[in-house]
This record gives C-alpha cells, sequence and structure tokens, in this order.
C-alpha cells in the first residue's frame, strides 16, 4: 500500500467548507429578544436552546461578544442556566472584533474557524472588516443554522462531544498556573500527568481523522487523513499509527496526538506528527519524538521526518530541530530531515510516560 501525501493542510482544505470550532454570540436582539438596559424583561429567542445545546453537542464551542453591562448579562445567562456554555465571554463596550480576538486567543484557535452571529450589520461588517476569515452571520438566519454543513462535523466523537468541559478543565488549570508561585516544571510536576502512548485502534480513527482535520499549530505537516485511509494504514504493516492521550489531577484531556510512521527494513520516515493545540505548554510534543527516536535506535534504523512548511506550524519545526533532526532535502515548503540519533533525551520527571504501543515490524 502506497499513502502519498504531499499537500500541506491550508491547500488540502480549499475545495472542503470550513470547519467551524466555536460560534460567538452578540446578546441584545440576537440570543435574547430586547435590549437588557432597556426593557424590564427580555426572553431568550424561542430556538435559541436548541441551537445553543445542539452545537455542544457536537463539539463547537461557544463564546459571547457583547457590547452590555457585564453583571446584569451573567445574571441573565444564569438565570436561564446556559452560562455554562460559554467560554471566556467578552461582555463590555470595545469593538466586537477585539472582543472575538480576545476569544480566539484565549481558546488557542484561528480565526477562520469562528463564527460571529449577531443582528446589526454595522457589527458585523467590523467584525468582518478586521477579521476577513470569519464567518459573520445575520441572526435572522439561524433557523436554518444547524443544517449548514460548516455546523456539522462529520463524526461526533467520545472527545468531541465533551469538548467544552475540557476547556472548562483547562480554565482551572489556567487559573493555577497563574495563581502558582515556583518554577515552571515544578507547576507541572503538580498536574501528576499521565502521557499514554497507543497503537491506533479501529475505534480511535473517528477521532484521528479529526485530528488531522482540526490540528493546525502543532502538525508537522498538515496532511489530511480519512477514516477509510487511516483504517488502510492501520491495518498496514509497512505504517504505524500512534495515538496519544493526556490526563492529570483536573481530569482528561483526551485523545490529543497522532504520530504516523512509514516503516522500511533501512528507514523510518515520521510522515505525521501533531498534538492538540491544548497541550501546547505541557511539552508532549518533544516527549512523542524522543519516544519514536528511541524506538527508531532500538530497531537499528535511520530517522527521518517530512516536515511542511505552513503559516501557523513553525513550533513543530523548531521542536524537530531541538531534537537533533537537520534538513537533508529541501523544496520550497516541503523538508525532509533527519535524526543521527545521537541526541535522545530521558524523560521529563514531571510526567508518567505509559507505553501501550509496539515496535514497527
Amino acid at each position: 500500500m502506497t499513502i502519498d501525501k504531499t499537500t500541506p493542510l491550508a491547500n488540502a482544505l480549499q475545495d472542503k467548507q470550513r470547519t467551524i470550532k466555536c460560534v460567538i454570540w452578540d446578546l441584545d436582539h440576537t440570543l435574547w429578544n430586547g435590549v437588557l438596559l432597556e426593557d424590564e424583561q427580555v426572553m431568550p429567542r424561542s430556538e435559541i436552546l436548541t441551537i445553543i445545546k445542539t452545537l455542544d453537542s457536537r463539539g463547537i464551542l461557544q463564546s459571547i461578544a457583547s457590547k452590555n453591562a457585564y453583571e446584569p448579562a451573567i445574571q441573565k445567562l444564569k438565570e436561564w442556566e446556559i452560562m455554562e456554555y460559554f467560554l471566556y465571554p467578552q461582555i463590555n463596550w470595545q469593538p466586537k472584533s477585539t472582543s472575538i480576538s480576545t476569544i480566539a486567543r484565549a481558546l488557542n484557535i484561528s480565526i477562520d474557524t469562528l463564527a460571529f452571529i449577531d443582528d446589526q450589520p454595522f457589527e458585523r461588517e467590523e467584525v468582518a472588516f478586521n477579521h476577513p476569515d470569519i464567518l459573520c452571520l445575520d441572526v435572522t438566519n439561524i433557523a436554518t443554522m444547524l443544517d449548514k454543513p460548516e455546523m456539522q462535523p462529520r463524526f461526533i466523537t467520545e472527545d468531541s462531544s465533551r469538548r467544552r468541559q475540557m476547556y472548562m478543565s483547562d480554565i482551572k488549570r489556567n487559573e493555577s498556573e497563574q495563581e502558582f508561585q515556583g518554577p515552571a516544571e515544578k507547576f507541572l510536576a503538580s498536574l501528576n500527568m499521565i502521557f499514554t502512548i497507543s497503537i491506533a485502534q479501529e475505534s480511535d480513527l473517528r477521532r484521528a481523522e479529526e485530528l488531522t482535520l482540526r490540528t493546525h499549530q502543532l502538525n508537522t505537516t498538515g496532511y489530511t487523513y480519512s477514516y477509510d485511509e487511516l483504517n488502510a494504514i492501520r491495518q498496514s504493516k509497512r505504517y504505524k499509527l500512534y495515538i496519544s492521550s493526556l490526563d492529570d489531577r483536573y481530569g482528561t484531556y483526551g485523545k490529543i496526538g497522532l504520530t504516523l510512521i512509514e516503516c522500511t527494513p533501512e528507514v523510518w520516515t515520521i510522515k505525521l506528527l501533531l498534538m492538540s493545540c491544548r497541550v501546547l505548554s505541557r511539552g508532549v510534543g518533544t516527549i512523542m519524538v524522543n519516544y519514536i527516536m528511541q524506538q527508531a535506535k532500538k530497531a537499528g534504523v535511520r530517522l527521518q521526518a517530512e516536515f511542511v512548511e505552513t503559516k501557523s506550524n513553525r513550533m513543530m519545526y523548531i521542536t524537530y530541530k531541538f531534537g537533533g533532526f537537520k534538513e537533508i532535502q529541501r523544496n520550497g515548503n516541503n523538508v525532509l530531515m533527519e535524526d543521527d540519533l545521537s541526541h535522545i533525551q530521558s524523560f521529563p520527571d514531571y510526567i508518567k510516560i505509559i507505553d501501550h504501543s509496539m515496535p514497527c515490524d
């Protein structure tokens, strides 16, 4: 079986519908009817609760960008028991494009994966001018919103269905990190992290496909793989597909990493290595690279890696360079790297590694 992937994610997705990762709501005349500071009683739109809960069940995050008074707005959302659905709500008097930038940074996701819903043409135009890649929607069209292809992920995995809860755990982690006094490694040690590496099973493939479609920053090539391709790879003796997960004292991050290696008797080639942006500061990308280096050295093979430069994955190039990889071939944005396996590092003390995998045949 031959799997040839030469197109980075940015190009591979040109002919596909965008995937919306987060819907950002306005409040007055959008999420509810009326103006909170003018009307004695505002009520949510009749269809809004169903839409919010359906988006959440599909793994689509939600937030708020509203020019409003913070405390009364939050109180109203709590009164309707929907406050928990909105992450990093921005309720203030600043431009909504600024609020959206804040939300995107807090969630660590790209602007082009956001949708913004507002009743006012001016507000939508202000956001679209400052964020041309965002999807702006008129609230009058929300009755058909759930039917839009962008709002319908191909698979709803266990990880996607609990995505909001995992982000809420991230908020607690971040608060603890800000309050922590001491070196970064001591804080990481306090998390009691467990990083598990496994050979991907058929039950993992929906999440694996989702990772290749959703993960842009910590992604060495941007190659996308369908469920069927991944299943063929999983059953091939020429390829090994590793999936990794991360847990700590706050709960699980879920399945956050995917690695594909092409194995020949002389050379192993990393075709894809990606990690969810949610584990950006946990060092697991470097851990996975060192794990592969260890396995390659045990097998007595050379280790190479494909890297495709995109506008957002520079950090993964640096991860390879810190691991000792050197460029041996370059054609535009396509790079082939090799490691002489002389700089293999031990795993850090602050994390426990569980290896449920096996070496390449």
